[in-house]
């Protein structure tokens, strides 16, 4: 049983403690109409206004041209800040307005350029080289058509995971995990130098990566991250199963301090609410980020060690021997590339190997892994409370 008072309130305000925590599809009902374009909105139209400086820039120089850049500037963040106090009511579109924001923003890379053309009287794609004049409209349309499509669906990607929230969190979790370094490194570094210490000394490696250019080592990064990611999302699914079946009111009760439900009164278990595919993904990506960047803590001081003891022990005639020939030079003083790039591949390597093994093994996963898997236990214990006390809102 739920006692609560005003239910009404509670809801909205534990929708917004969902957006909050990076977390906005637990919102019951949530579609794109009511949830999803009305967050969109400040971020469209800072894109949409600020299409109007590439006007400003191809006009003719002179002092009303950084006038007028500036009045778009201040256009921008005044609609910006606005529109975002706006939508932390949660406001809900008609269909009409709906279909009026798209039109609208579809619009414009149509607009642009024909302001562009009545204007200047010519028409020149962005960073696109010189055409015949017949061609230099139906490039600009096809230009900023390709930049609002981009922009549109990222803005809804973003918007529809709270990656913006998670960013936050992320930035506030680095800040702690450099805090506490010495016990995460400290924890993390002996058994991934372990796997990866006599690997930096082969000469075959120092040749390749000699002559492996940096697009392909970030590759190779990306590669070990996707796997990181794939990995959390096989523990994910176990997981999520064990804690929605564990809703006692003790545990509900804990979860929901410091939470809007913090006041409800819980007397019975809840049972458990399935989880669709886009709830599902939404708690990956809460999982996802938060492993990736205690990875890129503990890829960082990898990379720092093998840096530091391949300064120590491989000397330039070493390198040269290894990789056959003199070893390139990097952007830092006495640092051949082949070194960094090395570094780098051990970093994301170790990276991976320290994820994967906080998720599985039982030790690593009480030190490293359960911290990051009760927020996503606390999400989901809080949706079961919001979902009981939802029910008691007047139809």
């Amino acid at each position: 049983m739920i006692h609560a008072v005003d239910s009404t309130t509670l809801v909205r305000r534990t929708e917004q403690w969902f957006v909050r925590q990076g977390a906005p599809t637990m919102i019951e009902g949530y579609g794109f109409r009511s949830h999803v374009l009305p967050r969109m909105l400040p971020a469209l139209t800072f894109v949409a206004v600020g299409s109007l400086a590439w006007l400003v820039l191809l006009s003719p120089k002179g002092p009303s041209k950084w006038v007028l850049l500036g009045v778009i500037v201040a256009v921008m963040v005044s609609a910006w800040i606005l529109l975002s106090l706006f939508v932390r009511r949660l406001p809900s579109f008609s269909r009409r307005t709906t279909i009026l924001l798209l039109v609208g923003y579809a619009a414009m890379p149509v607009i642009v350029p024909v302001l562009q053309m009545i204007i200047n009287d010519r028409l020149t794609a962005p960073g696109a080289p010189e055409f015949d004049p017949e061609y230099k409209w139906l490039l600009a349309v096809v230009w900023f058509v390709l930049f609002f499509g981009v922009a549109f669906v990222a803005t809804m990607l973003a918007t529809t995971y709270g990656l913006g929230a998670l960013l936050k969190a992320a930035i506030r979790h680095v800040i702690a995990d450099l805090r506490n370094s010495v016990h995460l490194l400290g924890r993390a570094l002996p058994p991934m130098l372990f796997v990866t210490l006599f690997l930096f000394f082969t000469g075959e490696l120092w040749q390749a990566m000699d002559k492996l250019k940096w697009p392909r080592v970030s590759l190779i990064v990306l590669l070990f991250a996707a796997i990181t990611v794939l990995a959390a999302a096989a523990r994910l699914r176990d997981e999520i199963g064990r804690v929605e079946q564990d809703l006692r009111p003790e545990i509900l009760t804990g979860a929901c301090k410091g939470t809007p439900l913090e006041s409800v009164e819980i007397t019975e278990p809840l049972q458990p609410k399935r989880l669709n595919g886009r709830q599902q993904r939404n708690l990956l990506v809460v999982l996802a980020i938060r492993q990736l960047v205690q990875a890129a803590v503990v890829g960082f001081g990898l990379f720092s060690f093998f840096v530091v003891l391949g300064l120590i022990v491989v000397t330039p005639e070493i390198a040269a021997q290894w990789i056959g020939e003199p070893a390139q030079k990097s952007i830092i003083p006495g640092v051949p590339s082949a070194m960094l790039r090395n570094a780098t591949l051990f970093a994301a390597f170790g990276s991976m190997y320290f994820s994967v093994i906080s998720m599985s093994d039982g030790e690593h996963r009480r030190q490293f892994f359960a911290p990051v898997l009760e927020k996503v236990e606390r999400t989901l214990e809080v949706r079961a409370v919001y979902l009981k006390v939802r029910e008691q809102v007047p139809a």
